[in-house]
C-alpha cells in the first residue's frame, strides 16, 4: 500500500513521537478494512511507541481511532483510508496525538482550549479534494487538544450510500452534532471564530488599539504578499489584513506556468507565500474582511479601512490587492442549489458524482480542463460554452473531442438550474442561433466561467471600469493619491499569478516613492 519511499519517511516522522499512541481499528469483512488493517499494522511496525488493536466496535467500518495513550479522551476517527490528498492529515494526527507540538500560534492552542461547550463534528472528504485537508486538519487539532470536541473524519468514496443519503453533494462537508454545519475550506482559526462568539470583540478591540501603518495591504494573496515584502525590506511600517491569506491561489490545483518551478499546487504555494511574509516585520491580520475604503481629505493624510467587525485600520498609503473570486452563472436555481449540485470544484467534488451525468459551463482552459477531468469519473459529460468556439488552448479541445462520454454544446446560454428542492435535476439553456431553448437531466453542474474582482466595497472610494476593476496607472496608482493596487482586482490585462506578484512588487515601490515625498509624520501628525 505504501511504497518503499513513503514508508521510509513515515518512519522517518514517527521517530518524532514524544510519547505513545494507540491505533484502534473497527474492521468488516470487505476489502477495504482488509487496507485498513495492512495500514495500521505498517504504521505500528515503524515505532515502538505506535501500538495497533483491532477490536474496535464503532457502527462504521473500516474505520480507525488515533488516540494518546496518556490521555485516551484526546482522539480522532478517520472512516474510510486517508491516502491522496489526506496522507499528510494522517501523519500530522499521529504526530500530534504522540505529543509533537503543531506548528499553530499558541493563541489558538489557547481558543481551542477555552472554547465553551461539548461539539461532535462530522466532516466529510475526497481523496481528490485540494481543499479538504485544511478542514481535516483542522478539526484533527481540535480533537487531540480539546477533550471536549470529537472529531469522526470520513471518506466519502467509502461510504458513498450514506454520502447520498445525507446530502453530501460538495466536500468539504462538516456536520455539527448532527447537522448540516459548514461547506468548504475553513481554517481552524476560522472553526475556533465561528465557535467562539466572543472571537470578533477581542479582534476589533485588538486592532483598534494599533498605531497607523505607513504601508497597509489589503488582501493576502500574491499580490499582497509580493507588496508587503517589498515594503518591509524598505523598513516601513506594513500591515496586511487578508481575509484568508492565499486568496484565491489556495483553491488552485496544479500550477505549471510558474517560472522556474515547474509544477506546485495552491496550498503549498499559499503556505510558502505565508511563511516569506512571516520572515518580515508585517504585521500579518488574517480573517478580516475589509468593508469600506476612506481615503483621506489631504495628501499626507491617513487612509482608513473599516472591517466587517466594525474595527478600522489607518495608514498613509494603501495597497488593494483584493483579488477575484469564481464567477456565478447568475441564473434561477444557482444559489438555491448551489453545495446540492452546482459545484465550482471539479477536483473536491467530482468523485461525489461517479456514475451520474453532470455539466461543466464554460469552454475555456478551465472549463475544458474540467471536463476531461470528470469524463474519468462521472457516466457523461456536456459542456456549454456561451460563444461559438471553444476558448480553451488547441491540445485541450483536441483530448476532449475524443473521449466518448462527452457532448459539447456551444452558442448556448445556461438560462435556469432544475432541482427538485433537494438537489440538481437538470438545466436549460438557450441555442443563441435559434433561440429554442432545451433541456439537459443531469445531477451535478460545474461553473466555469471566469472570474469577478472583489471590489464592490470599493466602488464610492476609487475609479472602477464597468466590470468592477479597479483603475490603475503604470505605477499602480488608482484615482485616489496614495492609494495603490495589484493583482486580479485590477486592469492589469491577464491575471496569472507570477503577474501579480509582478504587479504586487510595482505598488509597493510606488507606495515607497510616495511615501518618502511626503512632509514627516510628525508633521501630519500636528494637522490631523
Amino acid at each position: 500500500m505504501l511504497d518503499a519511499s513513503v514508508t521510509q519517511q513515515l518512519s522517518q516522522y514517527l521517530a518524532m513521537l514524544r510519547e505513545p499512541i494507540e491505533l484502534i481499528a473497527s474492521l468488516g469483512e470487505d476489502a477495504k478494512s482488509a487496507e485498513t488493517r495492512k495500514l495500521l499494522e505498517t504504521i505500528a511496525g515503524l515505532s515502538d511507541k505506535v501500538s495497533a488493536r483491532f477490536d474496535g466496535d464503532d457502527a462504521r467500518k473500516p474505520s480507525f481511532e488515533i488516540r494518546r495513550a496518556s490521555s485516551p479522551e484526546l482522539k480522532v476517527r478517520f472512516a474510510g483510508l486517508p491516502l491522496g490528498h489526506e496522507f499528510t492529515s494522517l501523519v500530522l494526527a499521529l504526530l500530534w496525538a504522540g505529543g509533537h507540538p503543531p506548528k499553530v500560534a499558541d493563541e489558538t492552542i489557547a481558543a481551542i482550549k477555552a472554547l465553551p461547550g461539548d461539539y461532535d463534528f462530522e466532516m466529510y472528504f475526497s481523496l481528490t479534494c485540494h481543499n479538504c485537508p485544511d478542514v481535516v486538519q483542522a478539526l484533527t487539532l481540535m480533537a487531540l487538544t480539546n477533550p471536549r470536541v470529537s472529531a469522526t473524519l470520513i471518506e466519502g468514496g467509502t461510504y458513498q450510500a450514506e454520502v447520498d443519503q445525507r446530502g453530501v453533494m460538495a466536500v468539504p462537508a462538516t456536520f455539527l452534532d448532527g447537522a448540516m454545519w459548514g461547506s468548504g475550506k475553513m481554517s481552524v482559526e476560522e472553526i475556533v471564530a465561528k465557535l467562539d462568539t466572543g472571537a470578533d470583540e477581542r479582534a476589533a478591540a485588538a486592532i483598534a488599539e494599533k498605531e497607523p501603518f505607513e504601508v497597509l495591504v489589503v488582501g493576502g494573496g500574491p499580490a499582497g504578499a509580493a507588496a508587503a515584502i517589498y515594503t518591509a525590506r524598505k523598513g516601513i511600517r506594513t500591515g496586511i489584513a487578508a481575509e484568508r491569506f492565499g486568496g484565491q491561489v489556495v483553491d488552485t490545483m496544479g500550477i505549471e506556468n510558474f517560472i522556474s518551478v515547474p509544477y506546485t499546487e495552491g496550498p503549498k504555494l499559499a503556505a510558502s507565500l505565508e511563511a516569506h511574509v512571516k520572515e518580515y516585520d508585517v504585521d500579518v491580520m488574517n480573517l478580516q474582511r475589509a468593508e469600506k475604503l476612506i481615503p483621506a481629505a489631504r495628501q499626507g493624510g491617513f487612509h482608513e479601512v473599516v472591517l466587517a467587525n466594525g474595527a478600522s485600520l489607518k495608514a498613509r498609503t494603501v495597497i488593494l490587492s483584493t483579488g477575484a473570486r469564481w464567477r456565478n452563472m447568475n441564473v434561477p436555481g444557482e444559489a438555491e442549489y448551489k453545495a446540492k449540485g452546482v459545484a465550482y470544484c471539479p477536483h473536491c467534488d467530482g468523485p461525489l458524482f461517479k456514475g451520474k451525468r453532470v455539466a461543466v459551463i464554460g469552454g475555456g482552459n478551465s472549463g475544458v480542463e474540467a471536463a476531461i477531468d470528470l469524463a474519468g469519473i462521472v457516466a457523461h459529460v456536456t459542456l456549454v460554452e456561451f460563444d461559438q468556439n471553444l476558448r480553451a488552448d488547441a491540445v485541450l479541445q483536441a483530448k476532449l473531442r475524443s473521449l466518448p462520454n462527452v457532448d459539447i454544446i456551444t452558442s448556448a446560454l445556461t438560462t435556469e438550474v432544475l432541482g427538485d428542492g433537494s438537489k440538481v435535476t437538470g438545466l436549460t439553456y438557450k441555442d443563441r442561433l435559434s433561440d429554442a431553448v432545451h433541456r439537459v437531466e443531469l445531477e451535478g453542474i460545474f461553473v466555469q466561467i471566469g472570474l469577478v474582482p472583489n471590489t464592490e466595497w470599493l466602488k464610492d472610494s476609487v475609479g472602477l471600469t464597468l466590470r468592477g476593476e479597479i483603475e490603475i496607472d503604470a505605477r499602480g496608482e488608482t484615482t485616489a493619491p496614495g492609494v495603490f493596487a495589484a493583482g486580479d482586482a485590477t486592469t492589469v490585462p491577464y491575471k496569472q499569478i507570477i503577474i501579480s506578484m509582478g504587479a504586487g512588487a510595482t505598488a509597493a515601490l510606488s507606495a515607497f516613492d510616495y511615501l518618502i515625498r511626503l512632509p514627516a509624520e510628525d508633521e501630519v501628525m500636528e494637522a490631523a
